[in-house]
């Protein structure tokens, strides 16, 4: 079976990013036999670049591309990084130092009531500054991988991948701030 839409894939890769202008490449990530990548395709999910990439790939099929800041998570921004007044951290004036620490990734929403996530850059007696870039903004992704499987996805994974959670195998039932903070890769917290 080749992938197409709407088909249960799974793969493991190893993702590197730089390797522009000179500068070596890094591992950043890696999806291992015993927890691979696991996705229904064409549903969103994951980068239409990423993808397109895979489009017509059968199980053992190997796979090397890089995707450009462009197709993945676009440039880095300055403006995107913000100064917001202590107070929006506060709970009854006070900072939960357990989840409010440098370089620490947290849920938070927009005006419009859109999550977002935000990594605390620094702590000043008056404000956090907060930077709103994707990790991975900037980069170019250079994946190397393998596909594991391609199938009919069950009903059960359909659920579980489109009205809940998009990480595969940490077992999380929903999108909660709990799961989204353990590095659960839930479709909202991203």
């Amino acid at each position: 079976m080749k992938i197409s839409a709407n088909k249960f894939v799974s793969a493991t890769y190893d993702l590197y990013v730089g390797g522009e202008d000179g500068t070596p490449e890094e591992l950043m990530e890696k999806a291992t036999g015993d927890k691979p990548l696991a996705f229904i395709y064409g549903t969103g999910m994951m980068l239409e670049a990423f993808e397109d990439n895979l489009v017509g790939l059968e199980p053992g099929a190997t796979f090397d591309f890089v995707l450009t800041n462009e197709q993945a998570y676009g440039e880095y921004v300055d403006e995107n990084i913000v100064e917001l007044p202590r107070s929006v951290f506060e709970i009854d004036g006070k900072i939960d130092t357990e989840i409010i620490f440098e370089n620490n990734t947290v849920p938070m929403l927009d005006q419009e009531g859109n999550r977002i996530n935000g990594t605390i850059v620094t702590i000043g007696a008056e404000s956090i500054t907060m930077d709103f870039n994707h990790p991975l903004a900037g980069e170019n992704l250079h994946f190397i991988g393998n596909v594991v499987e391609v199938r009919e996805a069950t009903e059960q994974e359909v659920k579980q991948f489109m009205g809940g959670c998009s990480c595969g195998d940490c077992s999380c039932d929903d999108c909660s701030d709990d799961n989204a903070s353990s590095g659960c890769s839930c479709n909202c917290s991203q």
